[in-house]
């Protein structure tokens, strides 16, 4: 149930630096109103820096798989490049970008690293004629958010093996509508604006009935890391939770903060000292795996840091 979670929100009203600028320059409206960030490159993919970021990731996994924990990562994919058609005709994908998603997930594969492919999971949801994002919201639904999770899952009953059985895991609510504004309308739109666009379905899991503080129960054996794409109220914690049977935990922040930080903040952590899981899942988004440690344009300035001081902290930290 919900309440299995040992789980660290960690939430701040924080947004990435540049979206203070003015709301029409941040948001591309594609065709029927779906929205887009106009701060995800179109056209450019930076190859080198995603290959180091990759040697990066590869490192981790080998320290942590000394420690008998397995490094499993999910990329979300970029939602421009998803949803390509959706896209104004002045506004067009190119061809680089439309491929990163694979030179990402062939990286990935060439060093080692257990990865779900969401991008697949998402395109055979769409194929089930359910969204994979929501219209005017940066985010995936409740039902992509879901179907990653049962992948990631599976991979982890392939490769995994826990000592005990296990039942305890969590109870999913019922399906309920709600509707209102993606967080691209709401921030970055006037109320003129959104009103020609009109509301989004949110469909999302109601917490379940039986449901107990999320800070009880005893230590997970898999834990979670990433932004606001694994927050609890897309349901990703609690479906892989029900899906294989055994406690998450979770640890988020808004995705100005970056996977580089909120990763550190978890190792350094008395919650990672007391208890080294045995699956990290780690979540990056797409366009992001291009940006760095020290990525000054993507990151908060208290998450900024070297990517050599980054790599000390964490070796650190995971063999401690």
């Amino acid at each position: 149930m919900l309440g299995r979670y040992r789980t660290r929100l960690i939430v701040s009203l924080a947004l990435i630096a540049c979206w203070a600028a003015a709301a029409d320059v941040l948001v591309i409206e594609g065709r029927d109103g779906w929205l887009f960030p106009i701060w995800e490159n179109l056209t450019d993919v930076q190859k080198p820096r995603i290959d180091a970021n990759l040697k990066t990731i590869a490192e981790v996994s080998d320290l942590l798989a000394k420690q008998n924990t397995m490094l499993v990562t999910v990329v979300v994919p970029m939602k421009a490049a998803f949803y390509s058609d959706r896209l104004p005709v002045s506004k067009p994908v190119s061809a680089e970008v439309m491929n990163r998603y694979a030179y990402v997930t062939a990286g990935l594969q060439a060093v080692s690293i257990a990865n779900v492919d969401a991008l697949s999971v998402l395109r055979n949801l769409e194929k089930g004629k359910q969204h994979a994002f929501f219209r005017t919201d940066y985010h995936w639904t409740g039902q992509g958010a879901e179907a990653t999770a049962e992948a990631v899952a599976e991979l982890i009953r392939q490769r995994v093996h826990f000592d005990k059985d296990s039942t305890s895991g969590s109870l999913l609510g019922e399906w309920v509508n709600v509707r209102r504004y993606g967080d691209l309308a709401t921030r970055f739109m006037t109320a003129e604006q959104r009103m020609k666009l009109g509301r989004d379905v949110f469909r999302v899991r109601a917490p379940p009935k039986e449901s107990i503080s999320l800070l009880d129960d005893g230590p997970a054996e898999i834990h979670l890391v990433g932004n606001s794409f694994l927050q609890p109220y897309l349901g990703f914690p609690q479906k892989l939770s029900q899906s294989i049977g055994r406690p998450v935990s979770l640890t988020w922040k808004p995705g100005n903060f970056g996977p580089w930080a909120t990763l550190l903040e978890y190792l350094e952590s008395d919650m990672y000292r007391q208890n080294k899981p045995k699956v990290l899942v780690w979540q990056f988004n797409e366009p992001r795996m291009e940006a760095g440690p020290d990525a000054k344009n993507d990151w908060e300035a208290e998450s900024l840091m070297s990517n050599d001081v980054w790599l000390s902290r964490a070796r650190a930290a995971i063999a401690k």
